[in-house]
C-alpha cells in the first residue's frame, strides 16, 4: 500500500517536469514577439497551405476523384508528422543537457515535451485548415470522423517511436544526423503524399503498403472521403510496427539516460 502513493507522487512530480519542461520549449522556441506561440500552429500551417497552392495553381494530377484540396491536406499534414517530431528529438538531449543537473529531469521528459509540442502544433493546423477550408466550399467535412481519429493516432504514435528512436541514436552517433535528413526526403516520396494506393500500378501496391505511413495516409483519407476512392490499408500491421519502434524506442531512451552525464 505505501508504494501506491509513492508511485502517484512520482508522476505527479514527472507531469510537472514534462509541463514545465513544455512551457520553456515552447517560449524558447517561438518567444513572446510578433505572434508568439501561435507560430506553433503558423508554421505547419504554412508549409500544407504552401503545397495545397502549389497544387491548386498547376491542377497536379493524383489519378482519382477527389478533391485536390482535400488530397494536399491529408497527404501533407500526414508528413509533416512524421518528419518533423524526429528532426525535434535530434541531439534534444544534448542540447538540454545542462538540465540534467536537475535531480528529477530525465532525458524521457525532455522528449515528451517536445513531442507534446509538435503533436499540438501539427494536429491544431490539421484540424483548423480541415474545418476553414471545408467552410469556404473547398473540402467536404469527413465522411467518418472516427476512423480520421483513428488514423491520426496511428500516425502520430509511429511518428512518437521514431522520433524517440531518431533522437536516442543521434546522441551516439555524430554521423548519424548526415544520412537521416537525406533519407527524409527520398521517403517523403514514398509515403503516400502525392498519390493513393489504388491509383498505382497493382504489382507496386503491396509493396508501397509496406511503408506504414501509407496504411495511416490511406485510413485518413479513407475516413475523408472513402466513397470517392477505395482505400488500401491493414491497421495490424501498423500496430506491429508501432508496438516494435515502441520497444525500440523504450531501449534507446534507457541506453541515453544511463550514457548522460552533465557537464
Amino acid at each position: 500500500m505505501a508504494s501506491r502513493p509513492a508511485l502517484s507522487r512520482s508522476f505527479a512530480i514527472q507531469c510537472r517536469v514534462i509541463w514545465a519542461l513544455f512551457l520553456r520549449e515552447t517560449l524558447t522556441r517561438y518567444g513572446r514577439h510578433n505572434i508568439g506561440v501561435l507560430w506553433l500552429f503558423a508554421e505547419p500551417m504554412t508549409f500544407t497551405l504552401g503545397i495545397t497552392a502549389i497544387w491548386t495553381i498547376t491542377k497536379l494530377s493524383h489519378s482519382s476523384q477527389i478533391p485536390i484540396v482535400a488530397f494536399a491536406v491529408t497527404g501533407y499534414s500526414t508528413v509533416l508528422v512524421w518528419r518533423n517530431m524526429p528532426n525535434r528529438l535530434d541531439k534534444s538531449v544534448e542540447m538540454h543537457l545542462g538540465l540534467m543537473h536537475h535531480r528529477n529531469v530525465r532525458p524521457i521528459d525532455i522528449y515528451i515535451a517536445r513531442l507534446m509540442l509538435e503533436i499540438g502544433g501539427v494536429t491544431t493546423s490539421f484540424v483548423v485548415l480541415s474545418l476553414g477550408f471545408s467552410a469556404m466550399g473547398w473540402m467536404a467535412l469527413p465522411e467518418d470522423v472516427l476512423k480520421v481519429i483513428w488514423g491520426w493516432v496511428l500516425m502520430v504514435w509511429f511518428g512518437s517511436a521514431l522520433a524517440i528512436i531518431v533522437g536516442a541514436i543521434s546522441e551516439h552517433s555524430e554521423l548519424f544526423e548526415r544520412f537521416w535528413h537525406p533519407f527524409t526526403y527520398i521517403m517523403i516520396g514514398f509515403s503516400g503524399l502525392g498519390f493513393i494506393v489504388d491509383a498505382m500500378p497493382h504489382a507496386a501496391q503491396e509493396y508501397l503498403l509496406l511503408v506504414p505511413m501509407v496504411n495511416c495516409a490511406e485510413i485518413i483519407r479513407d475516413g475523408y472521403f472513402g466513397s470517392l476512392f477505395k482505400a488500401h490499408y491493414d491497421v495490424g500491421y501498423v500496430l506491429i510496427w508501432n508496438a516494435v519502434l515502441s520497444l525500440f524506442a523504450m531501449v534507446g531512451v534507457r541506453s541515453i539516460t544511463a550514457k548522460v552525464t552533465p557537464l
